[in-house]
């Protein structure tokens, strides 16, 4: 961990970038190397240590990046981590499905639901049916629901046999339809596509964090205020640059200094499909060593979260966490 006064942070300026590979990926190019992988969750997710900077693998079912710190130049990052096994900061859905029992022939009690566009949240069958066989998916407006992964997110505890992960182009409502080949099981359900509640989740996060910081007997933070705009900003600039480098060329620091001598500070940033919720994205930095370490520092006092959501852009889902003294 790299430490300086006045402001600090787990990250050096030589950061690795580590990706986590999908599902079903069977190869992919980064900075011009096939990496072939042939990754399954049983368990866990598995990061690999591309190169100092390059592209992140994009449409992916479990697709996430994170900067992550060296202590040398010759240090080594390899990380697995397991996000299932705490409750307190893991989510399963947005949504919770009614699973009682389903009427012959159908799929769902509920005719409708409502979903964040991030999401969090993978479509299931309900009435807790099993042994369907193989099933299709089809969506009324593909500017809403384009489509669904050919996996669900296993490594959340979903069902591939009975779950789907839908790829959310839009805001608004579709029809999805689903049924079983066998002819036995159709059935409709109309879902509405919302806009994520960027304050409510902001705070969320420091929440989480609190909870995790009690029980590791470390005082919990208070809403870092004075970096509040900082926060914001971040989770803005990682749109452009994906770094602790603002896209100025300035050092993330820069973005809110320490009034005083004796005040330190730390960065973590997440990107991508792996962080599309305040449950979500906290799993995956206490999944990671050096983010970890920025959560349970028990110098810091404060923390401000940025979040910022654009379904237009290359990532969607973009988060900035402001440690500091002050």
């Amino acid at each position: 961990m790299k430490v300086k006064r006045q402001m600090t942070s787990n990250f050096t300026p030589k950061s690795k970038l580590t990706i986590l590979l999908s599902v079903n990926a069977a190869a992919v190019l980064i900075a011009g190397v096939l990496i072939a992988s042939a990754i399954w969750f049983n368990g866990g997710l598995e990061f690999r240590v591309v190169g100092e900077r390059s592209d992140i693998v994009k449409d992916s079912v479990g697709e996430m990046a994170l900067l992550e710190s060296v202590s040398d130049s010759t240090a080594s990052i390899s990380e697995s981590i397991n996000i299932t096994g705490n409750d307190d900061y893991i989510s399963t859905s947005s949504h919770e499905f009614d699973n009682s029992p389903v009427p012959t022939g159908e799929l769902w009690n509920e005719k409708a639901i409502t979903i964040y566009a991030t999401p969090d949240i993978d479509l299931c069958v309900g009435g807790n049916l099993s042994n369907l066989g193989e099933m299709y998916w089809q969506t009324s407006d593909t500017n809403i629901i384009s489509g669904f992964y050919n996996s669900a997110r296993t490594w959340l505890g979903f069902n591939d046999e009975t779950c789907r992960y839908p790829i959310i182009r839009g805001i608004g409502t579709t029809t999805i339809t689903a049924g079983t080949y066998d002819g036995k099981r159709k059935d409709s359900i109309i879902v509405t596509v919302v806009a994520p509640p960027a304050e409510q989740w902001k705070h969320e996060v420091l929440t989480l964090v609190n909870k995790i910081r009690i029980k590791n007997s470390l005082g919990q933070l208070s809403w870092g205020y004075t970096c509040e705009s900082a926060a914001d900003i971040r989770a803005i600039e990682v749109m452009t640059l994906y770094s602790h480098t603002r896209p100025d060329g300035s050092d993330w620091s820069t973005i809110c200094e320490s009034p005083t001598l004796s005040g330190i500070s730390g960065e973590n940033l997440a990107i991508g499909n792996a962080a599309v919720s305040p449950a979500t994205v906290v799993a995956l930095w206490m999944g990671s060593e050096s983010h970890r370490a920025n959560i349970l520092n028990s110098e810091y006092t404060k923390l401000a979260v940025g979040f910022n959501f654009d379904l237009n852009s290359e990532y969607k889902t973009y988060w900035s966490q402001f440690f500091s003294t002050y």
